[in-house]
Order: C-alpha cells, then structure tokens, then sequence
C-alpha cells in the first residue's frame, strides 16, 4: 500500500475528529485504519480491539452476525448522516486475524468516502488511528501468528516475482516457524535425555546411557543447521540473483543493459571507459528477481578514477551469482582462455552479430554457456533471457530454503556454534553444564519465531508493515 496516500487519509479522517491524534500504541486501544490501496472502486477499513463492535454498531446500527458479510448503510454516528453503503463484518475474538474483537468495512473507494467514513469510526470513544504493522503485531502478540509468518507476511505483500510470492506464502503460513519447532524439538529431547541424568542420579545405568542416546540427536541436528546455512537459495530468490555484465571496453555491455531494462539505464558510447561506476538495475526475468550490473571495462586503466571503476567491477563480480562476459564478435574469435577468474558461474555472450562477418567463433571451453545477441537490434534477447531465467530457478529449485533473513541466519549461527561447543565438550562437561550448553542453543531458535526474548527485536520487524497491516 501508499504508506503516504493512506497517511494522507488518515490525517484527512483526523481532521474531522475533534482533537484527533494518532496513538501512543498503548496495549488495550481499539484501533482503525485503511488495510488496501487507496484510488480503487473498493477501499477495506480494518478495527480491531475492544471497542470494535461498539464501534460497529454505531455505525450501522447492529452487529451483524459474526463471520457473515452483510450490505449495510453506514451513518455518522453523532449526525445520523448517511456516509455510504457497503459490506460489513464481525469477526469476536479470539477467532479473527489478530485474536481481537475484529471488524471490516468494504466501503466505495473514493478518498472523501473513505476519510468520511474513517473520521465517523474516530468518533467512537476509545478509538484511534493504527500505527504501521499494528495489525500484524497484535496478531503476534496474541499468538495467531510467530515472528517467521509475520516476516513472511511482509515478503508477500512486498514480492515482486512470481518466485518471491511463492516463497512468502510459504513462511507466511508457517513453513519457517515449523521447521524451527522441529529443531527446538531435538534439542527439547536431547536435553530431556541429559537431565535424565540429574534426576535420576542414584540410578547406575541411567545418567550415561540417557547421555550416549542424546548425542546422536544433536549430532543429526548440527547437520541440518550446517545445511541450512550454507543454502543460499532463499537470499537468491528474496534479493534476487546477482549477474555481473563484464568485458572489455566497447563490447556492448551498457547497450545489453538498457536492452534487458528496456529503457535507457546507462549511457552508451563508443569512447572506451565510459562507465567508471557500476550501474545496478533489478529485473523480473521470467518470474525471478535478479539484480544486473553494469561494470566498467577491463583494461589497463589511464586514469585514477576509471582504475577505481576496475576494482569496483572486480569486487562486484566476486559477489555474483552469475558473471556474463560480453565479447565483440567483430573483434574476432572469443579468448582462448577465461578472461576473468570468478566464483561464480561464467557465461560467453557474443555480442553484435549482425554486424560479424561470417560464423561467430564462440568456441571457448571455459564458458559454461555460450550465447549470440545483439543488443542493438535485439537479436537473441529472449533466448538469453529465458536462458537466465532457468539459471535462477535450477538455483532456487527443491523444497522452500528454511532461512531468508539475516536475522534467521543469526540466530541459526547462534545456536550452530552453541551445539558444537556442546558435542566438543560432550564427555567432558557434567549433565547440569551440558543441558545449559543445549538450552542456549533452543534459545537461540526460540528468537527466531518470538517464542523467546524477542522485545528488542518487534519494533524492528513491525516497521517493515505499512498503516493497516
């Protein structure tokens, strides 16, 4: 949603109740607010708190039956005038979006009907307007969803691809939060296991073997976590692949770039070094995000500020997922042997057929792929397209990568590093320190889903919503 039409909105609604303001966030406030885009034939008008059924009834006369959509006049309370007519829901707690008392209205969408409307609901005593992500968070707080699905909820509403949309549904309705529980499981059963050994102290056989069924089950999780960090196909999708457009100078790199943009990104010359700076432009190829960059070309460089543009283009390469070498076919045959040393994958593309005399040589064994274009003409484009579209989706293929944020990844590290610490030392600690060691590494997954300690962390993860999520 317009985080500024929506603002505008509300200040519009404000402005009609005396003394309206926005609210503190204080817990127990019923709260309103417009939970669609603004300029639509139908705009949603979301309350949630104690007051919303009063606030309901105020408006329509009566609660309609709960979870049932109903065509109502909606009034101003105070003057009895008619502000519009749509449909209304209610929705008591704990059975609603944010286990609250809920109520929507789906009212015309025009921004006078709409702040009309809005203002009438302010008018009810204990309302206010919503701050951003406030929705969401109530719904955290009281349990209808953990941290992971609210992240997910954000990427939802926030994807761009078809491959992002996929991912966000996925962990907005608990793909993360589920694998997370089954790992705090091991770690719960292992532990279990340990203390086995406290409790049952005067037992001769207990404490040991309770200790040697255990190791086994943080063993296996160890390895899953190491498996989960080292997959980076969650970033690939979420940030998008990153494919660095390298060559020498004149080969054609900025005209490949506006071509893939499809407007002009960068400017084209026939002066070589242009580009000293790298040009970043992100595309939806065939329903996966990536991010091109256009780098500066390599050569002996004859100036301080293009010998930067090299190093930057360099670094810029060592980061991706995917380097396409852009050569000049009117230059001749391609290099013999690989232009540039890259971590990543390294593509050939030829690029000005239709100006090569005779077949293109693209014979280079180095080359994982060998592409013709010409971006001038657009000759080849989609081929290449396609063919960097299946790229993306072979790297982001198989079942839903488990973390996509940094912060998952942290405390995934967290707990890896504690369970390691742990198997280390396993002979040597006693049960009590050992059982420690596994609790602080269940912690450290609890912060992931907000099951633990996780105050510091909901401004941070509710700032991402806008007014009416």
């Amino acid at each position: 949603m317009d985080v500024q039409k929506n603002s505008a909105i509300a200040a519009d609604a404000k402005a009609t109740v005396p003394g309206g303001r926005a609210g503190s966030g204080a817990w127990g406030d019923t709260i309103a607010a417009v939970s669609s885009g603004t300029g639509g034939a139908v705009a949603v008008l979301r309350l949630s708190g104690p007051q919303a059924g009063a606030a309901l009834a105020a408006l329509v006369g009566r609660l309609p039956e709960p979870r049932r959509a109903q065509l109502a006049r909606l009034r101003n309370p105070a003057t009895g005038e008619v502000l519009d007519q749509g449909l209304v829901l209610w929705f008591p707690g704990p059975r609603s979006a944010t286990g609250e008392d809920m109520a929507e209205l789906q009212i015309h969408g025009g921004r006078a009907v709409v702040a009309a409307v809005l203002g009438a609901v302010l008018t009810v005593p204990g309302l206010r307007p919503a701050e951003a992500g406030e929705f969401t968070r109530r719904a955290f707080l009281n349990g209808r969803m953990d941290l992971t699905e609210a992240e997910g909820l954000a990427d939802l509403i926030a994807a761009e691809t078809q491959a992002q949309r996929r991912l966000a549904f996925a962990h907005a309705f608990g793909h993360l939060g589920q694998q997370v529980e089954a790992w705090r499981g091991r770690l719960i059963r292992a532990m279990a296991l340990v203390e086995a050994g406290i409790d049952f102290a005067d037992e001769d056989d207990v404490p040991a073997g309770a200790r040697a069924l255990a190791k086994p089950e943080v063993a296996a999780l160890l390895d899953q976590l190491t498996r989960a960090l080292a997959d980076r196909r969650g970033a690939m999708v979420r940030e998008g692949a990153l494919i660095a457009i390298a060559g020498l100078p004149n080969a054609g790199k900025s005209s490949l770039l506006n071509a893939l943009a499809r407007r002009e990104v960068a400017i084209v010359s026939d002066e070589p070094g242009t580009t000293r700076d790298l040009l970043e432009v992100a595309l939806d190829l065939d329903g996966h995000k990536a991010t091109l960059v256009d780098t500066a070309g390599l050569r002996e460089a004859e100036s301080r500020v293009e010998a930067e543009g090299i190093r930057r283009a360099r670094a810029r390469m060592a980061q991706a997922d995917l380097v396409l070498w852009v050569h000049d076919l009117t230059d001749g045959p391609a290099p013999a042997e690989a232009p540039v040393t890259a971590g990543a994958p390294l593509w050939l593309l030829g690029n000005k057929v239709d100006r090569a005399v005779g077949s293109p040589a693209l014979d280079a064994a180095w080359a994982r792929h060998r592409l013709t274009v010409s971006a001038a003409r657009g000759e080849g484009l989609e081929e290449l397209i396609g063919a960097l579209g299946r790229f993306i989706a072979e790297r982001a293929a198989g079942e839903h990568p488990a973390l996509l944020r940094a912060r998952h990844r942290a405390s995934a590290e967290e707990a890896r590093a504690q369970i390691e610490h742990a198997l280390a030392q396993w002979d040597r600690l006693d049960d009590e320190l050992l059982a420690e060691e596994l609790r602080l590494a269940a912690r450290a997954l609890g912060r992931m889903t907000g099951a633990i300690g996780v105050e510091d962390l909901l401004d941070v993860v509710f700032r991402e919503f806008c007014i009416g999520k």
